[in-house]
């Protein structure tokens, strides 16, 4: 569909006049009409075409063109201000090229997707390459993941993944920026943020709306504290302003308001029956769930604490992070000098002799120093890392290689976590071109570490002349495995557990080694096929054929990776990709076989005897 040029409506002095009626209706009115929303952009480049008064009301800069932007994309009218004055017509014309140069580089990905299972690691430069401004090359991404349920699934896969690479690098060039700040500069709840971001980048976790929420909660805990106080200086303080009150009388009404409002009222706890759930560490999240660990907790006091004048500082307690609250002269190195809040436990203040019994062991003093904002941010990610590394329902290990990543950026020299990401990379068996690269950096830093880089560079190696020589496909044809009764695409339901699935692949009998064989008892089951099968759980699962049968209602599986295998959904079954129907070539026409032999059995009912 072509796009409306920049010249369109121009003619000559010689325009026609308007049609009778028209003419005589004021500019605004005339406006009204065209931005009623049953017009098209065609439309509109005909109605610039009638006269030089038409032509005029559909300027670039007026109301006409602006709502044609966001009539075909409304997703875009979170990135304008509304009072914003532009040129709407060159913004729809390069938001429409946008959209075509990147609809056609996630349709060029899809090919490679389907080929080798894996997005290259230069797909997100590609983007870049196309030279549009980000928001709209993001927006066009989202019109694709927001296409028809069920439709272009390998191509939404494509789509989802560059926006999640592209949101990831955003974040990461501001997290350097937000390092390069004075320390001083650096706001504690903004770094949060930018965790959050980084891990979730597909949940629209903004700064402003954090902040929004936060002062929420912070105009709750004044009208508290104005009805303990109305004269209370922490009524008057700006938001986001750097001073403190020095009367702690003063600061203790306000911090008493504060536990109120956050752990009496909106009911904020520490989640103690999930302590160990990812969540707790994002601050969307513990806002949206109001749970949280002492570290996150911890975050969201201390900024809250700050507009409300009260000098909070972190502390990186072991095993329970807490904030503490001066007693004595500010800058104090006495420990005894200070009270510690515990915001994991409703806000309650422990001297240091507290701490100690709260953790069950003797603490040295330098444990309770104050901390900066990049060493808390290192205690969020270090947090993360180790959760990362008890992963077990998810294999792909995303939790343990984002928090890599994200500690990476403030320690690039860490040989240690170096190592461990090219490991993570090599045992993943992606971006190995990457891993060489890591494996240099590690011998540049460490030469003593040449034993386990020359190891990892050697099979590095053999695996990227692997993958050039793997062309062929693992062909299956059923005909010759005549015990196979069902086919990739059905959906399945599990005869015990009663979960649903759809099959991506089958094996005459089953394939995998033998600890998984011995661990699952397969050797008391009789011989029969295993199969493939995409859980609507977001998990993968190895599933023999006794233990399955065919869905009596099929439905669509929300699965994260089923693009890679299917590209539409049918309303019974999956259509798989080119690929899966190379390798599968008789499964296709035996899957529509059995529906249709499936829908003219007897259905049973209720009702009968």
């Amino acid at each position: 569909m072509a796009a409306p040029t920049t010249n369109a409506g121009e003619g000559n002095e010689d325009d026609t006049l308007c049609p009778p009626g028209l003419g005589q209706l004021p500019g605004e009115i005339l406006e009204h009409i065209l931005c009623s929303g049953n017009l098209s952009y065609k439309d509109i480049v005909s109605v610039t075409y009638t006269c030089r008064r038409l032509r005029d009301v559909c300027r670039g800069r007026g109301k006409v063109w602006r709502r044609q932007l966001f009539d075909r994309w409304p997703l875009m009218k979170k990135y304008y201000n509304p009072l914003d004055s532009l040129d709407w017509l060159e913004e729809y014309i390069v938001r429409h090229s946008a959209g075509i140069a990147t609809h056609k580089h996630v349709v060029s990905l899809t090919k490679q997707l389907i080929l080798e299972h894996r997005i290259p690691c230069e797909s997100y430069n590609g983007l870049e390459a196309l030279g549009y401004p980000w928001h709209f090359v993001e927006d066009e991404l989202l019109y694709i993941m927001a296409a028809e349920n069920g439709k272009c699934l390998t191509l939404k896969y494509c789509a989802k993944k560059l926006l999640y690479y592209m949101r990831q690098e955003t974040t990461m060039c501001s997290l350097k920026q937000f390092f390069q700040r004075p320390e001083e500069e650096q706001n504690i709840l903004e770094g949060a943020v930018l965790i959050d971001q980084y891990c979730n980048p597909l949940d629209n976790v903004c700064l402003g709306n954090i902040q929004a929420q936060s002062e929420n909660i912070l105009s709750k805990v004044k009208a508290r504290l104005r009805t303990k106080n109305s004269r209370h200086p922490g009524l008057s303080l700006q938001t986001g302003r750097d001073s403190y009150i020095e009367d702690l009388d003063l600061q203790l009404q306000a911090l008493d308001a504060l536990n109120h409002v956050l752990f009496v009222e909106l009911m904020f706890k520490g989640n103690v029956t999930d302590f160990y759930n990812p969540l707790n560490s994002y601050i969307h999240q513990v806002l949206i769930t109001k749970t949280g660990i002492p570290i996150s907790l911890s975050v969201l006091y201390l900024n809250l604490a700050s507009h409300l004048g009260v000098p909070l500082e972190p502390v990186n307690f072991p095993h329970h992070f807490m904030l503490r609250w001066c007693q004595g002269s500010q800058g104090s190195t006495n420990i005894s000098d200070y009270l510690y809040v515990d915001a994991f436990g409703g806000g309650r203040r422990l001297t240091a002799k507290e701490c100690e019994c709260m953790i069950g062991q003797h603490v040295t003093e330098e444990f309770y120093a104050a901390v900066s904002t990049k060493e808390v941010m290192q205690r969020m990610v270090g947090n993360l890392l180790n959760l990362g590394k008890r992963e077990s329902k998810d294999r792909s290990f995303m939790l343990l290689r984002v928090s890599l990543e994200l500690y990476l950026v403030m320690y690039p020299d860490s040989v240690q976590h170096l190592l461990l990401q090219a490991r993570l990379y090599f045992h993943l068996g992606i971006w190995p071109e990457k891993v060489l690269d890591i494996l240099q950096n590690i011998q540049a830093l460490d030469p003593s570490q040449h034993g386990a880089v020359a190891y990892l560079v050697q099979h590095t190696l053999v695996h990227i002349e692997k993958r050039k020589e793997e062309n062929g496909l693992d062909l299956k044809l059923r005909s010759n495995e005549k015990q196979v009764l069902f086919s990739v695409g059905l959906v399945v339901r599990h005869k015990r557990y009663d979960y649903s699935g759809v099959i991506f692949g089958w094996d005459p009998f089953c394939m995998m080694p033998p600890d998984w064989i011995d661990n699952m008892d397969i050797h008391n089951l009789p011989d029969q096929p295993f199969y493939n099968v995409l859980l609507e759980d977001g998990s993968c699962s190895y599933v023999a054929q006794e233990n399955l049968e065919p869905h009596p209602c099929p439905k669509e599986i929300r699965h994260p990776d089923i693009g890679l295998y299917f590209t539409e959904f049918t309303g019974t079954y999956y259509i798989g990709n080119s690929n899966l129907q190379l390798q599968y070539p008789e499964d296709t026409e035996f899957t529509l076989s059995s529906l249709q032999t499936l829908s003219k059995q007897p259905q049973s009912s209720e009702n009968e005897p």
